[in-house]
């Protein structure tokens, strides 16, 4: 949530600054109205509430010195109070309710370096990087002579090699469901398991529950904005994650840490559950758009000095392990208006899909300050004894669909094998993956 101290001393800003995430200049000036409104019912709750304890503590003075018809007028005056707090309760409620609807989906304020923008379209590519240049400024760029056969998309490598099996993974779960076989399953395993390697000398390990309570999904602000895009087991109020970033921020909620602790960082793998509300016809074949997916998460809580460097560490995690995958990628320095409900400032990492020709976001880096935090109730205690909110920053590194899909075309030979990136060779027992002898081609189709 918004820091709404901000926004009662400087409304004008921060009115301009929502304006620039396409939120109507009304819906901050409502939210504001409703905050003043609240602000006024608290003080004057309050101000009964004392009042009706002092004349508690009068009553009893009252009657011990034998002044009994003033002490029954002060318990009169007492209920009369007492009624017009009860009204002052029911308001504030009333109140609180309204406005924290607005609140709760209010998009956090832009970073000062966020390109203004009305849309994806109004996206800057920063950087490209491939393996035969390296890194490339936008005006020098030349994207990578893909042959014929890298041009195959990865569904139909996937389906030759026997590795990758849609119809049964439609016919189990449904469309947009992926099942990986063989070799397929181990390169799955096998990248996760590099993820990990590259980023757990600096980034504690995590394993959390896939399924999480109602406020843990608030606490990110997946809720309540995005209701129809998760997952819900509504017989037990719990939800399937979107993201191994939403059991990794509630990791401190309700917590104070010591600003000697911070920075915290968290690497995890997890499955990933999301509806793809409106997804339909939009980039669903193979594995382009799948309700469930893996990823390895980094995630880490920060003092408000170490937010940026933080941003950019993630961001380099990230990248480097694109390099090490030997993809080539660009780097999106998103405008305010594609920007996340709970993000401040975000940079898309993209691989090249010859197979589609297409750009495929594998990782989304974002630095929330302290967003996420109000949320939760994150906080830490600095030197000097001030309790404040951490800063959380968090990124992907990676989700492995769109990156597979990217391998099994960028590595395609003209046999139709696939030749994978050399640091795979540990964790695949190789570099190669032919047909499978238990495709799924090779398995008896009884009905």
């Amino acid at each position: 949530m918004i820091d709404l101290r901000i926004l009662r001393e400087n409304p004008d800003r921060v009115t301009k600054l929502l304006g620039t995430r396409n939120v109507p200049a009304g819906e901050v000036t409502r939210l504001l109205e409703l905050d003043t409104e609240l602000r006024r019912a608290i003080a004057a709750r309050d101000e009964i509430r004392a009042s009706i304890n002092q004349l508690s503590k009068s009553v009893g003075e009252l009657r011990r010195s034998g002044r009994d018809d003033e002490a029954v007028r002060a318990q009169e005056q007492s209920r009369d109070l007492g009624e017009q707090l009860k009204a002052l309760e029911t308001r504030a409620t009333e109140l609180t309710e309204a406005r924290d609807a607005i609140w709760l989906v209010t998009p956090n304020l832009p970073s000062k370096d966020a390109p203004i923008g009305e849309d994806e379209r109004d996206n800057r590519v920063v950087r490209y990087w491939s393996p035969e240049d390296g890194h490339r400024g936008v005006e020098d760029f030349e994207l990578p002579t893909f042959a014929e056969h890298q041009r195959v998309p990865h569904w139909e490598t996937g389906a030759e090699l026997g590795i990758l099996d849609f119809e049964r993974a439609t016919k189990i779960s449904g469309a947009m469901f992926s099942m990986f076989r063989g070799p397929g399953a181990r390169l799955l395993r096998s990248l996760t398991s590099l993820a990990l390697d590259m980023h757990t000398e600096t980034f504690e390990e995590i394993r959390p529950p896939t399924l999480v309570k109602r406020e843990t999904m608030l606490a990110t602000g997946h809720l309540p904005k995005f209701a129809d895009e998760a997952y819900a087991v509504e017989r037990d109020d719990l939800y399937l994650i979107p993201t191994a970033e939403v059991p990794l921020t509630s990791l401190g909620r309700n917590e104070i840490f010591e600003e000697a602790e911070l920075p915290l960082r968290f690497a995890a793998y997890t499955p990933c559950f999301r509806r793809e509300a409106g997804a339909a016809g939009r980039d669903t074949r193979g594995l382009l758009r799948l309700h469930e997916f893996d990823k390895v998460e980094l995630l880490s809580y920060c003092t408000p000095d170490q937010g940026q460097d933080l941003f950019f560490e993630v961001l380099r995690q990230a990248e480097l392990l694109l390099q090490a995958l030997g993809l080539t990628y660009r780097v999106l320095d998103l405008c305010t208006g594609d920007l996340g409900q709970s993000s401040a400032r975000t940079f898309d990492l993209e691989v090249f899909s010859p197979g589609t020709d297409k750009w495929l976001e594998v990782s989304s880096v974002s630095l929330f300050t302290d967003y996420q935090a109000r949320r939760a109730n994150l906080r830490y205690r600095s030197s000097d004894g001030a309790v404040g909110f951490v800063y959380t920053v968090n990124g992907s590194a990676l989700a492995w669909g769109r990156v597979i899909a990217a391998m099994l075309e960028v590595g395609r030979q003209p046999d139709g094998s696939v030749v994978l990136a050399e640091v795979l060779a540990p964790y695949f027992r190789g570099t190669t993956i032919t047909k499978s002898e238990k495709s799924p081609a090779s398995i008896s189709k009884n009905h």
